[in-house]
């Protein structure tokens, strides 16, 4: 053996094996050091604030025109119901979040497909050939990247939200059901980044991954709604976006077989852990 053999040899030897931190940097790097993943993060943080924002400015701007009491009805006429008003729903309406679960997918998806798409992924498992622990450390920067964006997101449409309607019942951070849908609005976005990676993993597509993203959290609940069968809304009660919506107050009379909070946590952690063991197994098993 050579000498310049011999002190390669010696210099491999004593190199140290890359640390679980040394991964959670690089994977941070990584992410941030996409340009699309300040476009898309943005985007999907304003467009989610202004629907809810212009939904609580046009209800307060309604509100306000509206008699302080209702008119009497005619004799020999009922009395026409008074329609109640949900201030805190405007903070999480409906098409403002299935906007933000996507792009929230999407940027789950892009932090798997990308290094695949860029051939970087090569790089990556020559230099670290755990595969399971790449794929842990990039979820737990997701995660924790997501998680701070849900929060932020979720806690600006809250306060923005009641203080335009606090004459007209708007609620604090500290009342109990803003804090369970915010808790639940925060986290949907590390739960469908981590769905997003598993699509990303499997799919390794750009637009498949995002067709994926809709398919699976925006029009598979619809095949499972309806009452008809208690077997096919059970299914629907297992799907994030009717998780959500449990969490966020959005149900409106929870329906024969409503979702309580407890099993819409429980969907929650279930869809977080089968996504990471899908993106595990399918970063382990396929070929670069």
């Amino acid at each position: 053996m050579t000498t310049a053999v011999r002190t390669a040899a010696v210099h491999t030897a004593a190199a140290p094996a890359a640390r679980f931190r040394h991964l959670l940097a690089a994977e941070w790097i990584k992410l941030w050091s996409l340009r699309s993943t300040y476009w898309v993060l943005g985007a999907g943080a304003l467009t989610v604030i202004g629907i809810n924002v212009n939904s609580a400015y046009s209800n307060a701007d309604r509100l306000s025109r509206m008699p302080a009491e209702p008119p009497f009805p005619p004799p020999g006429r009922p009395e026409t119901p008074v329609l109640t008003f949900d201030a805190m729903h405007t903070a999480f309406l409906d098409p403002a979040w299935q906007i933000f679960m996507v792009v929230a997918c999407s940027v789950g998806a892009i932090a798997v497909f990308g290094e695949y798409t860029s051939g970087l992924i090569r790089t990556t498992l020559t230099a670290v050939p755990d595969r399971r622990a790449v794929v842990l450390a990039k979820a737990a920067v997701v995660t924790a990247a997501m998680t701070a964006l849900g929060a932020m997101v979720a806690c600006t449409s809250l306060l923005v939200t009641q203080f335009l309607l606090r004459e007209h019942g708007g609620v604090s951070l500290a009342d109990p059901d803003a804090l369970q849908a915010v808790a639940g609005s925060a986290l949907l976005a590390p739960l469908c980044a981590l769905v997003g990676m598993a699509i990303g993993a499997v799919v390794r597509h750009a637009a498949g991954a995002v067709v994926g993203a809709i398919l699976t959290l925006l029009l598979l609940p619809v095949l499972f709604q309806g009452e008809t069968y208690r077997w096919v809304a059970e299914i629907g009660n297992a799907m994030p976006l009717e998780a959500w919506e449990t969490l966020s107050g959005n149900h409106w009379g929870g329906g024969a077989y409503p979702v309580t909070v407890t099993e819409a946590w429980v969907v929650y952690g279930a869809w977080a852990t089968v996504s990471l063991l899908v993106a595990v197994e399918a970063v382990r098993r396929r070929d670069v």
